[in-house]
């Protein structure tokens, strides 16, 4: 006699469908090992040295500076070029060795003093995807650009999305005037314009990444709002927020305990086309100027270049496929957390 199927939650069951979704659990499995993978750039895209045997003595000029001012034989002003200084040691064969990070190149380090002729350059066996206009390696720039813009959209869905579900439980739980009331102010405030403000706030104050994940977020969370009011006036009405009501627990607690896992379909439905929408709307900040301040690695400033530099096939290509091989995949995962939380295939099932 075969053994019964052990029961599974409604969440198992759906992760278990999100899995068998080949298309949209290797994007996110991808998608999760580049993010993961990105906190080791400065070990892996740097051009500081890991670590440094120089006369005996040992140096670690990546995890802090190094105290004395020396140039370590080099004879320059300034921090010691490590690059140059690795070549120098292998020359003298004096017992003096560095080593450098497998790409040794920082994004904002401009390579005009290495590299003969003009920038842009082409790609090279040294700088995998050429470089820019200013001579600063596009691969390194595009690694360190990655992880810029994903965290900046989790950023900005995180807070939007919290102030959204906050919104959205409030209005659809008390109803009446607060909703009444509530809704117009949430239609004044999508009605101002966003690029307008970040225009004005830019004449103001310099923006930093952390005043546009709080501009975007603030502008971003009146669509999630509408819909966890609409899932909160809806289960308000049942049986167990009755149940719960009659046994003398708070409003806070209903809403926390009880409705808000049974509204969270549209949120997590919703998430990963919001992460679109917040590296997409980095990018366009970028791409204008009114993104984050230079010299910082962004994908918008490389679309910018690829614009301006239109004949420049590498500053083209490899700019737009990043973005579009990441955005392709975070819609993958939308598309497949999609499927899994549909509803109507789970209310079939039961």
């Amino acid at each position: 006699m075969s053994a019964p199927e052990p029961v599974r939650t409604p969440l198992q069951k759906r992760f278990r469908k999100f899995r068998s979704l080949r298309r949209g659990w290797l994007s996110f499995v991808t998608l999760v090992f580049l993010l993961c993978a990105s906190v080791l750039d400065p070990l892996l895209i740097n051009d500081d040295a890991l670590i440094m045997s120089y006369q005996g003595q040992w140096y670690f000029p990546m995890f802090g500076p190094i105290r004395e001012a020396r140039d370590f034989g080099q004879r320059v002003i300034g921090p010691p070029r490590w690059r140059e200084l690795k070549t120098q040691f292998e020359k003298a064969d004096a017992g003096d060795w560095l080593i450098l990070p497998p790409y040794p190149y920082d994004p904002d380090e401009s390579l005009l003093k290495e590299l003969e002729g003009s920038p842009p350059h082409p790609p090279s066996s040294s700088h995998w995807m050429g470089t820019d206009d200013r001579g600063r390696d596009v691969f390194a720039r595009l690694v360190y650009g990655f992880r810029l813009s994903v965290l900046f959209g989790l950023s900005v869905v995180t807070g939007s999305y919290a102030l959204g579900i906050t919104a959205g439980a409030i209005l659809g739980y008390f109803g009446g005037r607060i909703d009444m009331f509530g809704q117009r102010l949430v239609e004044i405030w999508a009605g101002v314009p966003f690029l307008y403000t970040v225009i004005i706030i830019s004449s103001i104050i310099k923006p930093s990444l952390y005043t546009l994940a709080v501009l975007l977020a603030l502008f971003g969370w009146m669509g999630i709002a509408g819909y966890v009011r609409g899932e909160f006036y809806r289960e308000r009405a049942r049986d167990y927020v009755a149940a719960a009501v009659a046994s003398g627990e708070s409003n806070l607690s209903i809403m926390v305990r009880h409705i808000l896992p049974n509204a969270l379909t549209p949120v997590i439905t919703f998430a990963p086309f919001s992460l679109v929408a917040s590296i997409i709307g980095l990018v366009s900040l970028d791409f204008l100027g009114f993104g984050v301040p230079p010299p910082t690695a962004s994908w918008g400033e490389l679309v910018k270049q690829g614009r301006d530099n239109i004949f420049e096939w590498h500053l083209v290509l490899f700019p737009i496929g990043a973005l579009f091989g990441t955005l392709i995949m975070v819609v993958f995962i939308g598309e497949a957390v999609r499927e899994a939380f549909d509803p109507k295939t789970w209310s079939r099932l039961r």
